[in-house]
């Protein structure tokens, strides 16, 4: 078949890569004028590795593993851990915290010349019974069997299908960085979550010196951004116990980036005839799980495996992508949006339940997001 694919991110490459590989001719359409190289880093947990092993696409030399996280009060108390080191020896597969250009890089690799166009911004999809055009902002048109909306957050392939306003705001909003700070976290294989009643904060290596930390607070789309961003960090979360007044000391205001959280409902059906939606451009959520790039990378999977199989029309293929998807994707969707990277035990509690005890109930929540694709691989 002849696929086209709007937007070249994690989801885009992923979904060109398999597609590719099963013999289609794929094309993809980037509104960017060039690959992006921004971004900062992103974790790839069990689920997401099995993905990108079974495409072809290797993680060794770039970020760094990460074996355990420890929830820790503001004041620096422990409230309880979680040994990921588990659940990769359950399913073989390790979670990585990577720069995204790295990861963009890789999924780039290997793919042919010319595959992706850049500078091209789609405007609207049309389709007829067998075929599907869609129309970029040059005026240009391209034609395919398929159409995948693999274009994020503010999908207009998403916008022609549903309309306008199902995207809504979310109440919390974070501030992170990529930066070279050197603390004794930065060469470990551990990720902390901190939480107060000012916000949380996050923070893991993610390879080559470089730390990955953010920190949310709350936030409204109508609310003013501070002038001094990092200097309004300092003032809310300086005083609570280390290493974060060491990350805020060490940081800078060029390292900083902001995004609002996003959510949509997910729909059982996302398409409509031959056209399908991949990644937040389906399923928008906040990134309290760290999830977002391992659903997109589950969506091309089963995507991939579900355009495999013969005999069918390529749009019944396409809906029971979506309907494979749905269970998996509005579970981890709702719990993304009750915000459980905040949830928290009470020190005492977590101070009373062995780390073995402690492990097998967050291992039991994380595997519910971690077990499907690592298990059908």
């Amino acid at each position: 078949m002849d696929v086209l694919v709007i937007g070249a991110g994690v989801g885009g490459l992923a979904v060109a890569r398999g597609l590719l590989a099963a013999g289609h001719r794929v094309r993809v359409y980037e509104q960017a004028p060039a690959p992006r190289v921004s971004g900062k880093a992103v974790l790839i947990w069990s689920n997401g590795t099995a993905v990108l092993n079974d495409l072809g696409v290797g993680l060794d030399g770039v970020g760094t593993r990460i074996d355990r996280i420890d929830a820790l009060t503001a004041d620096g108390r422990l409230r309880t851990s979680m040994d990921i080191a588990h659940a990769a020896g359950r399913y073989g597969f390790p979670t990585k915290a990577i720069p995204r250009r790295h990861l963009q890089e890789r999924l780039a690799d290997g793919l042919p010349d010319g595959l992706v166009r850049y500078g091209m911004s789609c405007q609207s999809v049309t389709q007829d019974e067998g075929r599907v055009t869609a129309t970029f902002g040059d005026g240009t048109t391209a034609t395919g069997d398929l159409l995948i909306g693999a274009d994020g957050h503010h999908s207009a392939v998403r916008r022609q299908l549903w309309g306008d306003g199902v995207v809504q705001p979310a109440t919390f909003g974070t501030w992170q960085g990529l930066s070279p700070i050197d603390i004794d976290i930065t060469d470990t294989h551990r990720h902390i979550m901190i939480t107060g009643r000012e916000g949380a904060c996050g923070l893991f290596p993610a390879g080559d010196g470089m730390l990955q930390w953010w920190f949310d607070v709350r936030w409204s789309p109508t609310e003013p951004r501070p002038t001094s961003p990092l200097a309004e960090l300092r003032r809310r979360f300086g005083h609570w116990g280390s290493p974060v007044p060491e990350v805020l000391a060490g940081a800078s205001e060029d390292d900083l980036d902001f995004f609002g959280h996003h959510w949509n409902k997910v729909r059982r059906m996302w398409g409509e005839g031959r056209i399908t939606l991949l990644g937040d451009a389906a399923h928008t959520m906040p990134p309290t799980l760290g999830q977002g790039a391992n659903q997109t990378l589950e969506d091309a999977w089963v995507l991939g495996r579900e355009l495999a199989r013969d005999g069918d029309d390529p749009a019944v293929r396409l809906r029971a992508y979506e309907k494979a998807r749905y269970p998996h994707i509005s579970l981890v969707s709702r719990l993304a949006r009750r915000n459980p990277a905040n949830w928290r035990i009470p020190p005492m509690l977590g101070r009373l339940l062995p780390e073995t005890t402690q492990t097998a109930m967050l291992a039991r929540f994380s595997n519910r997001l971690n077990a499907p694709a690592a298990r059908s691989l």
